[in-house]
């Protein structure tokens, strides 16, 4: 396992990993520091059986290079032909790190593209890092709103419940609503998705969705929401508008696979806030959810605080890492052959074809060699 580049505070491995990958006949080593920053000391993975080495150590000879985030393809100079590269690559933006992976002989495996079907929840790092981000945005909402959460009856009076309103349902919408309303908020939440209405009402908060629009759903594969029609994004914007004007906490997930954010709050919208709102904007590494959202920045337009949320689960390491860890360890004994030593990545496996990025020394995924 390597040690991530500066800003990422989350690591690949955990030692309830390497002492899996042991027991499954592997040899583990890990770059000195990878976990300091996930609260993982050197010690700790030295107990569970690891070596520690430098960089060059660490890629000499090995099979299986574990990463966080896509390292930098020539902080890999000296990695073998042939090995597997496993991480969150970031392929549509990272293109040129691709091909580069790819020159140098790396098997890269993008886990972020991991497919949504049921053999590969386990394995699943943007479902399991979405989880923390929705908690932290909520989180953080709290932290930067001047008001309490929930409803206080004092002697000297009642103080009302926040309303925090999420827009985009899936695991990261899913997570802040059950923040909020643990936090003791009214919480409304809408998406383009109409199946999502019932696991909304299973969290105790009330469903705002577009009624009328007969043959939108929203849903493309593998669970993914898909553009909207015209039609819809205009019968949309006039329900937001109405429902907007009374929150005070609104928290956007949208995004759509490939493209940039969907713009679902518009700077009229803002204005209509009370002064002293707050929005996290999740979406901001991807252009933003919300008009004047600036990535990784909290700005105040109108009375109102945009954050622009960036990779929130990093913000939370230690957790974040053992998730991610055992994301990696899930999907690669289950292709493990003991006999070899080594996973063995069937060319006609679904997962597989699901999320290599480049083999033989060629780029070879289908939505890469497409575009």
């Amino acid at each position: 396992m390597l040690k991530e580049a500066a800003g990422e505070t989350r690591c690949a491995a955990i030692p309830e990993t390497v002492k899996k990958f042991i027991a499954l006949g592997a040899e583990v080593a890990i770059e000195r520091g990878a976990g300091a920053n996930a609260s993982v000391t050197d010690a700790d993975f030295e107990a569970a059986g690891a070596k520690l080495g430098t960089r060059d150590d660490v890629l000499k000879d090995a099979g299986i290079i574990l990463a966080v985030s896509g390292p930098d393809p020539q902080s890999l100079n000296g990695a073998a032909k042939g090995a597997l590269l496993v991480a969150a690559l970031d392929p549509t933006r990272r293109g040129d790190a691709v091909k580069a992976y790819a020159a140098a002989g790396l098997e890269a495996l993008a886990m972020e593209w991991m497919p949504r079907i049921t053999r590969a929840q386990s394995m699943d790092v943007l479902s399991s890092q979405s989880n923390l981000a929705g908690y932290k945005a909520v989180i953080d909402a709290a932290g930067t709103y001047g008001r309490a959460f929930p409803m206080m009856m004092t002697a000297a009076g009642t103080i009302s419940p926040a309303k925090v309103f999420v827009m985009g349902v899936g695991v990261a919408g899913l997570q802040a609503i059950a923040t909020a309303r643990r936090l003791g908020a009214q919480v409304s939440a809408t998406d383009v998705r109409s199946a999502t209405k019932e696991q909304i009402q299973s969290l105790g908060a009330k469903p705002i969705f577009v009624e009328n629009v007969a043959g939108i759903e929203g849903e493309g594969a593998g669970g993914y929401a898909t553009e909207m029609s015209p039609e819809y994004q205009e019968a949309q914007a006039e329900l937001i508008s109405g429902h907007i004007a009374k929150q005070d906490m609104v928290i956007t997930t949208a995004l759509i696979p490939g493209k940039p954010a969907p713009r679902l709050i518009s700077d009229a919208q803002i204005v209509s806030m009370r002064p002293g709102s707050v929005i996290v904007d999740m979406a901001a590494d991807a252009g933003g959810n919300v008009e004047g959202t600036i990535a990784g920045e909290k700005v105040v337009k109108h009375g109102v605080t945009i954050i622009g949320a960036t990779n929130l689960a990093k913000s939370l390491p230690a957790d974040a890492s053992a998730l991610f860890a055992r994301n990696l360890y899930n999907f690669l004994s289950v292709f493990w052959d003991k006999d070899q030593g080594r996973p063995v990545l069937p060319d006609d496996d679904e997962i597989v074809k699901g999320i290599r990025l480049t083999q033989g020394g060629k780029v070879v995924h289908e939505r890469l060699t497409a575009a």
